[in-house]
């Protein structure tokens, strides 16, 4: 039996499956790249309140690409949120090397309002 076989009537290329004969896709496969927690947590945002913009990017092939995108936007904002509240504030590393317990307080209090920015802005929007 033939590994690929194409209907002339209606088109479609089939492709030997174990003893069947399956539609073969022509679709390329979707981009795989990593989806950090920022993506999974969009991810979750748009499956709970987005329902259909869920559907439409998964049924369109583009939702890795999409969730790592935003996965990307929402890194660099909080990377770069947290360092200019950190040197508003003047934290610095000679403070991190005099007062540890300080500078850990300081930090979690900057992560933790950007953290809050980028749900805000990136993730549920």
């Amino acid at each position: 039996m033939e590994k690929y076989i194409t209907d002339e009537r209606t088109g479609l290329k089939y492709e030997l499956v174990g003893d069947y004969y399956l539609i073969a896709g022509d679709d390329e496969p979707e981009e795989d790249r990593p989806i950090g927690v920022w993506g999974q947590r969009h991810l979750r945002y748009l499956k709970e309140h987005h329902r259909v913009r869920y559907a439409n990017l998964l049924t369109s092939g583009e939702l890795n690409a999409y969730l790592a995108d935003i996965d990307l936007q929402a890194e660099e904002l909080f990377l770069r949120l947290v360092k200019q509240m950190a040197d508003a504030e003047g934290i610095t590393e000679t403070l991190k090397a005099n007062d540890q317990m300080e500078w850990v307080g300081r930090m979690n209090s900057c992560r933790d309002r950007a953290t809050e920015i980028v749900y805000h802005q990136v993730i549920y929007t």
